[in-house]
């Protein structure tokens, strides 16, 4: 299966889920995100390996990147591996020079490894296809045309409304959560799009 390479974009605190980061991914030579809920934690390890700050103690992840340089064994690339059920999983490929070995891991925590390695971070077509958003640009008439109906939505405070607007409606509503970097709202409208699928 032909990889995909993904860039960290963004990392923001969950507006649903009290405690909880969205991660957003973007594939390097396409206009998808792919937004991942990771923990507190998790966040603030990538969060600090991207700001290059140094902790006066070693990190969970710090901790990984000695014992594989201790090991004499050499990351490769992160997987985003696979979907079941919402839920992403993803492979450290490693290797030490005789051997490769794949180790499971949640997304983040690689991710986090990975960014101490400075190694790449993939995902496959079959995963951003169905967990994918497609950012695009908005006119001002059609950005217009969605802060009404985003009015509605917010005014009804039902997920029934969203479920109840044409398709293009949906398109518009995604387009603009996308350009406010709204990612969960968007990966909401993207699964009701999917449902109709």
């Amino acid at each position: 299966m032909k990889k995909i390479k993904l860039e960290i974009l963004g990392l923001s605190p969950s507006q649903s889920q009290a405690g909880s980061f969205a991660l957003v991914l973007g594939e390097e030579l396409g206009n998808r995100r792919l937004p991942i809920i990771i923990g507190v934690f998790e966040a603030q390890a990538i969060a600090v390996q991207i700001e290059n700050i140094v902790p006066n103690r070693p990190m969970t992840h710090d901790l990984f990147k000695s014992f594989a340089d201790g090991m004499n064994y050499t990351l490769k690339e992160i997987v985003i591996s696979d979907l079941k059920e919402g839920i992403f999983y993803a492979k450290i490929v490693c290797t030490d020079g005789l051997r490769e070995v794949e180790i499971d891991a949640r997304p983040s925590d690689a991710i986090a490894i990975g960014l101490r390695f400075d190694i790449p971070t993939f995902t496959y077509e079959a995963i951003l296809s169905e967990a994918g958003i497609v950012s695009s640009s908005l006119s001002d008439e059609e950005d217009e045309d969605e802060d009404a109906i985003k009015e509605t939505v917010k005014a009804s405070g039902s997920k029934d409304v969203i479920r109840d607007l044409p398709f293009d409606e949906l398109q518009r509503m995604l387009d603009e959560a996308l350009s406010k970097e709204d990612y969960e709202k968007a990966a909401k409208i993207r699964d009701e799009m999917g449902r109709r699928n």
